[in-house]
């Protein structure tokens, strides 16, 4: 760790774990040594750690008694790639502080999560060794990649062993501009399409001897762009659908193309179903008289997490240690807590400002890492009371 100038934040543990975590080069999907520091700590704490790694990706499954409830604190090593070096202040990798900010890749998203789990667990274990329930750690180093070698192993092997999550708090950043102004308590479904529409190819000077696919396809685009898909709910959005590519063509200027591909997605809420999203599409596509295929890929289904003992508890830490009544939101893109949602019935995430996630100079405010730690601990002792 490096200090730069000026205001030197106080001595606290949940920063100096961070610093160690960031300083670990964990590019997707490489751990890059995070998770030993990790283990070493929870084992000492009474936790049993099984690592369930999968194709280069280390998944960790720690767990801290045997009885219900279960709740779960669940997060990433993994790293986004550091971008152009000669834009950030310091080494990404290099842990610095700075007017009372730490600066470094993963510092928001999300090893400074991390570290106030991992401190919190420490506090609560120390004062309350006898806690009724079980606490567990679920930690991989694919979220920020593929995220099929992840977080998902741990749960169907969880599954399969009948193992029940009673509550999860993911560590996404999920303030906007101060710790605890936001908590994400469900997240919208994904669901993408690669839809290619045929035509005949020909040369351009000859269109009647051909059928443009891109000229077939535009109104059919137009009106999927416009298309209401529903209204959303009380939690969540308005379904949306886009476009995101386009190709077509063989490169030369003097052919019409044969079909044109065309990949889209769909971010949906709980007022739709991906069946449902699939039929209208089509339904639609087929009116337009196209001659198509599509490969469709369900990324996440859609969850939430309404008022009960995890949302009401967090609330509560939140606003006993930054005077702040949280807003609650589903927008975003997806997180792990999709995966975990499959096996546990009550699923958020409370995490730091996410203002510089995947920017350069990534960094997080040194005062909300101790901050955070305590949110986390206060959310444990009300879920996992002292045994009387």
């Amino acid at each position: 760790m490096t200090t730069d100038n000026t205001r030197a934040a106080p001595p606290d543990p949940t920063a100096a774990l961070a610093e160690q975590l960031i300083a670990c080069r964990s590019l997707t999907p490489d751990d890059g040594g995070c998770l030993p520091i990790i283990v070493r700590r929870l084992e000492a704490l009474g936790f049993q750690c099984d690592f369930m790694n999968r194709a280069g990706v280390t998944n960790l499954w720690a767990r801290r008694g045997s009885q219900r409830p279960l709740l779960c604190l669940a997060g990433h090593t993994d790293v986004v790639p550091s971008g152009p070096l000669d834009e950030w202040h310091s080494d990404p990798f290099r842990p610095v502080r700075r007017d009372g900010v730490l600066y470094g890749r993963g510092a928001a998203d999300m090893k400074g999560s991390l570290a106030a789990f991992v401190t919190a667990a420490e506090d609560f274990v120390a004062a309350r060794p006898d806690h009724r329930g079980s606490l567990a750690f679920l930690l991989t180093s694919d979220e920020e990649g593929d995220a099929i070698d992840g977080t998902v192993v741990v749960t169907d092997a969880l599954r399969q062993r009948g193992e029940t999550i009673d509550y999860c708090i993911v560590g996404e950043p999920t303030a906007v501009d101060t710790l605890g102004d936001m908590i994400k308590n469900g997240r919208r479904g994904s669901l993408s399409g690669k839809l290619t529409i045929k035509g005949i190819q020909g040369h351009i000077a000859y269109p009647h001897l051909a059928k443009n696919p891109i000229h077939l396809a535009a109104p059919a685009i137009a009106e999927l762009a416009q298309t209401v898909w529903d209204r959303g709910n009380a939690f969540f959005p308005p379904t949306t659908w886009q476009v995101s590519n386009i190709h077509a063509g063989t490169g030369a200027g003097n052919v019409i193309p044969g079909s044109v591909d065309i990949d889209f997605n769909f971010r949906f809420a709980t007022a739709s179903t991906p069946e449902e999203l699939q039929a209208r599409l089509c339904a639609l596509l087929e009116r337009h008289g196209l001659d198509y295929d599509i490969v469709w890929t369900l990324g996440a289904r859609p969850f939430l997490t309404g008022h009960g003992a995890l949302l009401d508890a967090s609330l509560a830490a939140i606003r006993a240690e930054t005077g702040i009544e949280a807003e609650l939101s589903t927008a975003g893109g997806t997180s792990d807590g999709r995966f975990i949602a499959e096996i546990c019935p009550q699923v958020i995430e409370i995490g730091p400002v996410n203002a510089t996630i995947h920017k350069v100079n990534e960094c997080v405010d040194l005062v909300a890492l101790p901050q955070l730690a305590a949110i986390y601990r206060r959310i444990l002792e009300q879920l996992l009371p002292a045994n009387v």
